[in-house]
């Protein structure tokens, strides 16, 4: 099932996309939210009336970098032996068609597309064999980075948690097991060019090793978000682009590029 949230008439709510095709899919509005046992409603709206939102606002968004070797090695780096952690705040997350801000103190911006991991249940040491059971769904996300604040500064709390960093969406697929999320094709273009290709398969740490790895240290909450890593060909990103990820089985999540105001 694909859960996106959403607004419509000044209203925000979660439903169920169904359809095939992109001009006839429609929301069955789910009544309450759907980290517990829910209903549809049964009613129904078209997706081109209303608004995508984030699919979900987590409370926090753990990123994992280094986790594709090719793409450790195109910048220079090495390959961690153990998942590299580090965070991207809730006001990094932005929605499907919402505008990415190029910030005025970085002049190399950077596009990462990433499968990204949704929580769905209260939960803190998480054993290998039980990840499948607090995972609710993936989705796809763009770790927007500021290259050369990156490599200036060495921590990364400016370059990777900046106001809209963390676009979401379009919607969250809870119909994938851990196993099928493992091998999904992932890429992403610019105005229409590739730049981005990889599989999921590629990541250096699976996405049990992630869960097992975070839950280890925190609690996570439902909707909390998991970035798991970006294949190759990272690269610029310039004021007026159009960047999307498309990842196998989830869907496609597009934005522009603006000039922070």
């Amino acid at each position: 099932m694909r859960i996106a949230r959403f607004s419509i008439d000044g209203n925000v709510a979660f439903g169920a996309v169904e359809g095939d095709r992109p001009d006839e899919l429609v929301l069955d509005i789910i009544k309450g939210i759907p980290f517990t046992d829910f209903e549809l409603s049964g009613t129904k709206v078209p997706l081109s009336k209303v608004r995508l939102l984030p699919p979900v606002l987590p409370n926090k968004v753990v990123a994992f970098g280094r986790n594709y070797a090719e793409h450790a090695r195109e910048l220079g780096n090495e390959v961690p032996d153990a998942p590299f952690a580090f965070f991207k705040p809730s006001t990094s997350v932005i929605g499907p068609g919402d505008e990415i801000q190029y910030p005025s103190f970085t002049e190399d911006l950077h596009h990462e597309a990433e499968l990204a991991v949704v929580i769905g249940r209260l939960c803190r040491e998480v054993p290998r064999e039980r990840v499948k059971d607090v995972i609710f769904g993936y989705t796809c996300a763009n770790d927007i980075t500021a290259r050369d604040v990156q490599k200036r500064e060495k921590q990364w709390a400016r370059a990777k948690g900046f106001d809209t960093s963390c676009p979401l969406g379009p919607w969250v697929e809870t119909g994938l097991d851990v196993e099928t999320a493992s091998d999904l094709t992932i890429q992403l273009t610019v105005n229409g060019e590739q730049r981005q290709l990889g599989r999921t398969s590629e990541m250096t740490h699976s996405i049990e090793d992630l869960v097992v790895n975070i839950s280890e240290a925190m609690t996570l909450l439902p909707g909390d978000v998991i970035l798991t890593g970006t294949p190759a060909g990272v690269g610029p990103l310039h004021v007026g682009d159009e960047v999307a990820v498309t990842i196998e089985g989830i869907g496609t999540l597009t934005n522009k590029v603006v000039k922070r105001g």
